[in-house]
């Protein structure tokens, strides 16, 4: 399958996922601060939850697991080396090397993702307060973060915190060696320098159309992620426009472009009003490189009047469904902006957000629950429109919704 992205709501073609694990579970309350969550997760609900959003990816396109991928790639013993001893030495974990040398390849995968205990053998592990050698990738699940497929290439995302790198590492991986893929990777993280830091994570990174690009830059991606981005397209591309919004540091749902804004059809957008609407100190940048050169940088009024005057006319739905900023705010909370579209005009998020959902309808679509979808006791191909609500008591609490859960390939082009 080759890489194949130049819209946010093409048809879905391929797209990669991880199902959460034990990895979410070796969290504590001590640690969930550092694993970038707000809460721990109760795993059996949350992958209750997880399945629903899973089940209802795989009626509409390939869909693959990172860990089942990972697996894969690592029954080459060439592969299986060279990535051991790139995560070892990132991780400073060299000691451990000869006993994930030793696993085969499904556990090996594992332990890459669900981490490996310390053994408490000598005086320094002994008195050692960490739990684990090599840590849990706790976030894996978000897996629209540590890879960003744009056009046909795939740039690795330069994490904001070292804690998830290894998921940028192994993603790497997968895409170079794995027979299902055919791209080109770029990796951000080579030109992360301490000087001058590149961070750039794939929830900040929309692709609008062929030659447009919209990106966060706020808490997860800093400014020289977004340069090193438009270095790399002077390359590929004639001409390109980078739309660029600054968002808050704080709170922590703001941490991606993708939790105030993302696209629903050719013609419709999720806003979170409060930022991307009403006048505020967070400026928007419209970046314009044509011929290997930038033309200009200029501020301009907010997203969807930098993307009309490029003919992308953009009708807009409200998070949180009306004027109430109370109410905004409560679902931006928990994810209503972010909506995955698995087709213009065909998209899925979480049905707790009532409000967002009840806008929706009033534009026209279809509300129909995962459950139904899964039984088979509604059918969503036969809408025009539609937005498939999955369950979301547990999954919101890791800070993510559809849209940070998926990594798309593939879309049809519109």
């Amino acid at each position: 399958m080759p890489t194949n992205i130049y819209s946010e709501t093409g048809e879905l073609e391929g797209v990669i996922i991880h199902s959460p694990g034990n990895e979410v579970e070796n969290m504590t309350p001590d640690n969930v601060e550092r694993a970038l969550y707000s809460d721990i997760l109760n795993l059996c609900v949350a992958r209750n939850e997880y399945n629903q959003f899973r089940g209802v990816l795989k009626k509409v396109a390939k869909t693959f697991e990172v860990k089942e991928l990972l697996s894969d790639i690592l029954k080459n013993e060439k592969v299986k080396k060279g990535l051991t001893e790139k995560v070892c030495r990132y991780e400073r974990a060299e000691e451990i090397f000869h006993v994930l040398s030793g696993l085969d390849n499904k556990k090996l995968a594992d332990a890459l993702i669900e981490g490996v205990p310390l053994t408490k053998n000598t005086l320094t592990n002994f008195l050692n307060k960490e739990r684990f050698a090599l840590k849990p990738l706790h976030n894996f699940f978000f897996t629209r973060d540590s890879a960003i497929p744009i056009y046909d290439h795939v740039v690795l995302g330069a994490m904001a915190s070292p804690v998830r790198m290894r998921e940028s590492i192994i993603m790497e991986a997968i895409f170079d060696f794995h027979p299902s893929f055919s791209t080109k990777t770029i990796n951000a993280m080579s030109h992360s320098k301490q000087h001058n830091p590149v961070a750039i994570e794939g929830g900040d990174v929309l692709v609008a159309r062929d030659d447009i690009l919209v990106c966060g830059i706020g808490a997860r991606t800093n400014p020289e992620g977004i340069d090193f981005l438009l270095h790399h397209l002077l390359n590929i591309n004639e001409r390109q426009h980078i739309i660029v919004q600054e968002l808050p540091l704080t709170p922590e749902s703001f941490i991606h472009l993708d939790m105030v804004f993302t696209l629903l059809d050719r013609d419709l957008c999720m806003i979170y009003e409060p930022i991307i609407m009403k006048m505020n100190k967070y400026q928007t940048v419209h970046i314009y490189a044509e011929g290997g050169r930038v033309q200009f940088i200029r501020e301009v009024k907010n997203i969807p009047e930098a993307l009309k005057k490029l003919g992308m006319d953009l009708q807009m739905v409200s998070c949180g469904g009306s004027d109430d900023q109370w109410l905004q705010e409560r679902e931006q909370w928990h994810s209503g902006a972010n909506f995955f579209a698995l087709g213009p005009g065909k998209i899925i998020g979480y049905g707790r957000n009532v409000h967002t959902i009840r806008a929706l309808d009033k534009k026209g679509y279809e509300v129909i629950r995962a459950a139904d979808v899964l039984d088979g006791t509604s059918t969503h191909d036969s809408h025009d429109k539609y937005v498939i609500t999955i369950e979301g008591s547990e999954l919101p609490r890791g800070g993510g919704g559809a849209r940070c859960m998926s990594m798309p390939v593939s879309r049809k082009v519109l």
